[in-house]
């Protein structure tokens, strides 16, 4: 296998309630799963290509729970990125040159038989960790926008964090509200006030670097 690493910042919106079900191995909210999820990589590589900057994001949804497949996903890189750049990364996220079940894009693209064409689209992705606000907008693609998860009674902000010692994506996430419009070829129609987290996404083929995590 060629030997990768990426060590990027991700925000997630899905249609579930804050938290997310599937964080605790329970069935989502609706009944099915739609996300939408933006990358930011600080540094990585593919093999001898270089992947510091690149910037990518996808939509996925599937009928049900995302264990039971027939999901749909497609991948989109910003143009920025050279051809191998994005040659590698396609890789990468369809589960490519990565053990079994080690990681989420491997678990994603095995659950999801339907994939689309990548496309390559100017992605907008700015993230702010501490205030838990930020966006990302992928032209004729999607628009996420995420803020902090509020107080019912007092419209407070209110912090709270997953910690996933064993988790495929990410140790520690901070928990936000995110809503996306979609535009394109795959529609996601729940994804109103709902779940988003943001999380530093830094692994291997082999999974989650531990070290850093």
């Amino acid at each position: 296998m060629t030997p990768w690493e990426i060590d990027a910042l991700a925000i997630t919106n899905c249609n579930c309630s804050s938290g997310c079900p599937c964080q605790f191995n329970s069935l989502p909210t609706n009944g099915n799963c739609e996300a939408a999820v933006g990358f930011a990589v600080k540094s990585g590589f593919y093999g001898d290509v270089r992947l510091d900057g690149v910037k990518m994001a996808f939509t996925a949804k599937w009928p049900g729970p995302i264990h039971l497949g027939n999901g749909t996903i497609q991948l989109i890189v910003d143009p920025s990125a050279t051809p191998a750049q994005r040659d590698a990364v396609a890789t990468i996220v369809s589960g490519g040159d990565t053990e079994d079940m080690a990681t989420m894009f491997w678990v994603f693209s095995k659950m999801s038989p339907n994939k689309l064409d990548v496309l390559t689209k100017p992605i907008d992705l700015e993230v702010d960790v501490e205030k838990r606000t930020g966006h990302v907008r992928v032209l004729d693609v999607f628009e996420m926008d995420i803020q902090p998860i509020r107080n019912p009674v007092t419209g407070a902000e209110h912090r709270a964090r997953i910690n996933l010692p064993h988790g495929f994506e990410y140790r520690v996430a901070e928990i936000a509200s995110g809503t996306t419009k979609t535009f394109g070829m795959m529609s996601l129609e729940n994804n109103k006030d709902s779940h988003a987290h943001i999380c530093r996404v830094y692994m291997n083929g082999q999974g989650v670097i531990e070290h850093a995590a």
